[in-house]
């Protein structure tokens, strides 16, 4: 299951504060299931200034190349190097090695927008059987 801790966007990235106003973002696990076997990113530079809900960066997967948003705004303060060099990372662990930016939040008060994981849990069930029928 998505880690309790953690907030999530409609968009299937997560964000786990790892203080006040910093925070690691990811891919959810739903999201690199749905996108198969991850073979790239483009993630923003350290020093780049993302915004709630805009693009931040791409994936692209052996099914598909998808944006990815930023949770919420802030400065990259770093990239996961390793998941640059190991792109499948994501799908072998989203929730831990496969994390992709460090972030400094620039508003806080905006992580009280996004899901909590019981609230993305039910969002995620809601997607699985609009799509079964």
């Amino acid at each position: 299951m998505n880690p309790k801790e953690y907030k999530y966007t409609q968009e299937h990235e997560w964000i786990c504060t790892e203080s006040r106003n910093k925070g690691k973002v990811g891919l959810a696990d739903y999201a690199q299931l749905q996108l198969g076997d991850i073979v790239f990113l483009d993630l923003p530079a350290p020093g780049t200034q993302v915004e709630h809900g805009k693009k931040m960066g791409e994936v692209e997967s052996v099914k598909a190349v998808s944006d990815i948003f930023a949770p919420v705004s802030g400065r990259v303060l770093e990239i996961n190097q390793t998941v640059v060099d190991e792109p499948g990372l994501v799908n072998k662990d989203p929730y831990g090695a496969g994390w992709l930016v460090r972030l400094e939040l620039s508003k806080p008060a905006e992580l009280d927008a996004l899901m909590d994981s019981e609230k993305y849990d039910k969002f995620v069930v809601q997607l699985s059987e609009e799509e079964s029928e």
